[in-house]
């Protein structure tokens, strides 16, 4: 009767996918130690999320809790999203000051496809954790994004007694 034809794969509009990326973060993923969700139920965007990573093990990163934003423009899925450490973390793909996760090192977000999630930059963010270059790297301690904007402007004293 019609046509069978197709012009392609079907595109999923914006709002269906992300919606179905907080379905599948609200019921947890694997086996736990990476999660994501929405930071404002009210957002009718869907932009602004956070994600969660805990550290591996056998690296420096283990035990720790790892706070992450994630920021999808209206042109997510077809580009990545802004990814950033909210908690101060030592990576060679992490700029160091804004705990902005580079596109140019991280090659999940510089050679981005479509059908990449959420969750599968975290996944890779956690399996980034334990490579070569990252397991063993020193860390800085424990704090968030205020207390690296705060140490910015933070002049060191000594005073000996």
């Amino acid at each position: 009767m019609g046509s069978e034809g197709s012009s392609g794969p079907v595109v999923v509009p914006r709002n269906f996918r992300l919606l179905e990326e907080l379905e599948r973060g609200e019921k947890g993923i694997g086996d736990g130690t990476v999660s994501y969700g929405m930071d404002d139920a009210d957002d009718i965007y869907m932009r602004s999320w956070t994600g969660t990573i805990i550290g591996p093990p056998n690296t420096v990163h283990e035990g720790r809790i790892y706070q992450l934003k994630l920021f999808c423009d209206t042109d997510y899925p077809d580009k990545p999203p802004t990814v950033r450490f909210q908690t101060r973390i030592n990576m060679t793909c992490v700029n160091q000051e804004t705990g902005l996760v580079e596109p140019s090192l991280f090659p999940m977000l510089g050679k981005w496809e479509r059908e990449h999630t959420m969750e599968d930059i975290l996944a890779s963010l956690k399996r980034e954790m334990s490579t070569p270059q990252n397991r063993r790297l020193y860390q800085p301690h424990e704090g968030n994004e205020d207390q690296r904007v705060e140490q910015k402007g933070l002049s060191l004293r000594c005073v000996v007694m």
